[in-house]
Order: C-alpha cells, then structure tokens, then sequence
C-alpha cells in the first residue's frame, strides 16, 4: 500500500509549551492507523495540524497528502481535499435538529431553497448506518451523550470523506454500540477508507488497527506493525514509558452499614412526561463500599443518577431517599448536597466545570460557604485548598491559577473530583469517572476512588466499560429499560453474565 498521508517533522509551540516536537506519521491507504498517547501527549494537537484547526504557518513541518505536500488553511480547505475529522469535543448546535446538523454547512438545496424532505431521507439512511433510531427531527438537546456522538459520524459521512479522523470515537458509547462503531469502521476498511482512530481503549484498537504510532510528551515513541502482534503491554509501556504491572489499584474493602438507599424510586422524561423511564427502582450502597451500576445506552442509568441528585433531570420524581437509615430531602441540588451526595457528571465540560475559569475556582465551586467569613470569600484559604487538592491529587498544572480549559482530560476530571470531595460527601455518585481518560490517568482516578471508599464514604460508579467496573466495584446493580433487572456481587458477576441478565430482561418485556 501506498502511503495517503505523511507528516514530517511536525511541530507546535504554544506560549511556553511545545505541544509537538518534531513528530512523523505515515498512513497507509486504506488502513486503520491508531494514535496513542497519554492525555496530554499531543495526538489531538497533530490531528488539529492535519486538519487546517492549526492553519498552515502555524507550525513547523510539511504534510504529505496523496503524494503532494498540502498547505490546509482552515478546515473547509481539508475537507476539500477529503479530509474530515471528528473531534472528541462535539461540534453540534444543541437547538438544531438532527438532520440540520448533519447537513450544517453543506445544506441539500433545490433552487437555493432547502429540499427538507431530501434532507432528511438521507439523514434518516445515514442514522440506520450507524445505528441511530431516532427522528431526523430531534433536536441535539433532547438526546444523550452517546447518541450526539453518533450523529457527528453520519455527519462525516454525509461529506465526500476520504481520509477519517476519529478522536476518542467511542468514548461516550456502551460496548454494544463501541462494537457497532468498530464493525461499521471494520467495513469502511474493505470499500477502500483510510480511518485514523484516537483512542485510549487498547482493547479496540488491537481488535481493528492496522499500525499503531505512540506518542509520548509531543515525540514519536514508536509505530508499531500489528500484523507482527503487538502486546497491550508493549503499548502501554510505550505511552507511559513505564510498565503497569495491575490495571486496578489492590481493594481490600472494610464494607460497614447501609449508609444511603433508595426506595421505589421513579422519574418521567424532563419533555414527554408520559414516558416512564426510571421504574421503582431500589438500591442500597453501604459505608466503604464501590457499588457499580451496569447497563447498554439508554438503560435509564444516567437519568436515574441525575434525578437522585436534587432531581436534575426528570419530573413526576416520586420515591424515598434515607441516609444513614433516616429520611433526607434530595428535591433540589442544595439539599442533595446538604443531606451529604454528590454528583460527578459524565459531561465534565458541560456540567462539570467553568472551563473559563482556573483550577482555584472550580475547586471551591461547590462549598464557597466552606472558603468565606461573614459570606465573604477568604482568597487566602481558597488558595491554601486549592493548592491542598492540586497536589493530593496529582493534577498536573502550572498552578492553581491555571485555566481549566487548558488542562488535559484526564486533569480536568481530577478538578471535578476535588470540587465534590471539598463539600466533603458521604455518598459520590460517579457517573462515567473515566471517560476519554488514557490508562496511567485512569489508574490514578482508580486509586482515588478506592482511597475514598476506605475512608469509609459510599461510591455509586456508573460505567459503559465493563472491565472497569468488575475491575473496581463489590457489587454491581444491572439496569436496563429503566429497572433494576439483577444484582451481582463481586465474585458472581462477569461480563457474560451481566449481559445475560440484560437480553433475559428485554425478553421477559417483551413478552
């Protein structure tokens, strides 16, 4: 195969850090070439370089492209030439539709009027390719995470894409719909689709990678030839540039009493509220315990979550909350926290941190009372926690006064953390904690979990990846289409056996 892209050389500065440092990729045509790297390691800068994000001028090297070298100054310019990219942060317009969103910028017209009937035809036939059932008519807002990153791959293949970039593809979706991912990239291979793929989840990219190039602190590590075998191990000491001997940290768990449980608990969607989708569901989570809940996409997990926390999503939320066996009020945020949870979202940017303002600031967000006297904020204790959490929990930064937009993923989701462990809960609700997070951030998020939980608080830890939660939980609830469908302790469950429980239970509803 003749190489469709060459970089050479590249390299990115930004004021007071270099992001790349002399890098070289070579892609084949028609291959899956995998980019690894820790957050932070530059993959996602090279691709904004091979993309015109990063114009021509504004870095040092030359890329190659079906032979000749290119000069892309924007993106539209690289999307010309075939080029499209799918960044990790989504670019969709939450009040659009669908189908106004994959054709943004490239609208189907008719005499300079939108053809809307044409317009979603063919949005309804991309979203059957990649496994989307809504209407072309939805709007972003109304749908989940993982269904908007969907969208944003039919909108790549509504353009004339020759050369695919996938950021972190799968990092909002399920295994079931990773898979699905996979597959349809797996047949893009075979009609001749060259795919750069992102992605932190080894296990992906040993199932479908052609060649795997590592990148590590901005420089070329390694490419690596995956017909010739490569091990996970050998990735991750290329990435890490160290060996990770245990993908989880040791859990010798000290389980006590019941500390929160939910009882008969139910909530309507927050737009059609006669669509019922969390239905009586009780659980319990026990002092020093990690208690994980298990579902595919649209099992209710998140919304059960979320309306549990001071009913941030639903309506017609009926059901009991008790900690520490007495009744508490979780109606609104304030009193959720009061009673003693709190809720690390799965959308960090979105919900989770002001990305404008620096760590300091975020950190002290949730419990501004615990930093002020006589309600005026004390600058010099807001300073000393800060600085407490930034170095307890490792996030690497310039200071406390460094923007949150600026950090790395796996950074900002230590920031999250921070935020909810400074309003000092009993219960941490954990929804997707590692979410686009490379594997030596992830085993640091790992340990802090676990030292949580030996201190005796309660984890709730909601994870799409499986591995993670027999990796992390003493016991796993299994949801699906809004129930409580199973209960397994640590050493009963399996991957095999939660999906059991789940394809059971679809048949007993559908039946």
């Amino acid at each position: 195969m003749a190489p469709i892209l060459e970089m050479r050389g590249i390299t990115k500065t930004f004021p007071g850090v270099k992001a790349l440092d002399n890098v070289n990729l070579t892609v084949q045509a028609g291959e899956i070439h995998a980019i690894c790297g820790e957050n932070g390691a530059g993959k996602s800068t090279l691709m904004k370089v091979l993309s015109g994000v990063y114009p021509h001028g504004s870095y040092e090297g030359d890329i190659a492209y079906d032979g000749q070298v290119r000069a892309f100054r924007d993106i539209r310019d690289s999307e010309h030439a075939g080029i499209i990219i799918i960044h990790q942060e989504l670019a969709l317009v939450p009040l659009l539709s669908i189908a106004e969103n994959i054709f943004l910028g490239n609208e189907i017209s008719r005499g300079g009027v939108i053809d809307w009937d044409e317009a979603h035809r063919r949005a309804a036939e991309l979203l059957k390719q990649v496994g989307l059932n809504e209407l072309p008519t939805t709007l972003i807002k109304d749908i989940s995470v993982g269904k908007q990153q969907l969208v944003e791959i039919a909108k790549a293949l509504s353009k004339k894409v020759r050369l695919l970039i996938l950021d972190e593809p799968t990092a909002s979706l399920n295994e079931r719909d990773s898979q699905a991912l996979l597959d349809l990239l797996l047949e893009f291979k075979k009609q001749g689709l060259t795919s750069i793929m992102i992605s932190h989840k080894l296990n992906e990219i040993s199932r479908v990678a052609d060649s795997i190039t590592v990148i590590r602190d901005g420089s070329t590590v390694s490419t690596l030839d995956c017909s010739q075998g490569v091990s996970e191990d050998q990735i991750i000491r290329d990435m890490v540039g160290r060996q990770l001997d245990d993908r989880y940290p040791p859990r010798h768990p000290q389980i006590g009493e019941v500390l929160f449980e939910v009882r008969n608990w139910n909530a309507y969607h927050h737009l059609n509220t006669q669509r019922h989708i969390v239905k009586d569901v009780s659980f319990n989570v026990r002092r020093g315990e990690i208690v994980g809940i298990a579902g595919l996409m649209g099992a209710g997990r998140t919304e059960l979550a979320m309306s549990v926390f001071g009913r941030s999503y639903g309506r017609n939320i009926s059901g009991e909350a008790l900690m520490k066996g007495k009744p508490v009020d979780v109606s609104s945020i304030p009193k959720a926290i009061d009673a003693g949870l709190a809720y690390v979202t799965e959308d960090r940017k979105q919900l989770g941190l002001i990305l404008e303002e620096d760590i300091r600031q975020n950190i002290t967000l949730a419990n501004l009372p615990g930093i002020a006297k006589g309600g005026v904020i004390d600058a010099d204790r807001e300073r000393g926690i800060a600085e407490d959490y930034r170095r307890n929990l490792r996030i690497r930064s310039a200071g406390i006064f460094h923007k949150t937009l600026n950090l790395s993923g796996g950074n900002q989701q230590k920031v999250v953390l921070s935020k909810w462990l400074f309003s000092n809960p009993d219960l941490l609700i954990l929804d997707e904690p590692t979410r686009g997070i490379d594997i030596g951030a992830k085993f640091e998020i790992y340990t802090i979990i676990e030292r949580l939980a030996s201190e005796g608080k309660g984890i709730l830890m909601i994870s799409s990846e499986m591995p993670e939660l027999l990796g992390m939980c003493d016991r796993i609830y299994v949801m699906n289409e809004g129930r409580f469908v199973a209960e397994m302790a640590r050493g009963e469950a399996t991957q095999e056996s939660i999906m059991r429980a789940i394809i059971r239970s679809a048949g007993r509803n559908a039946a």
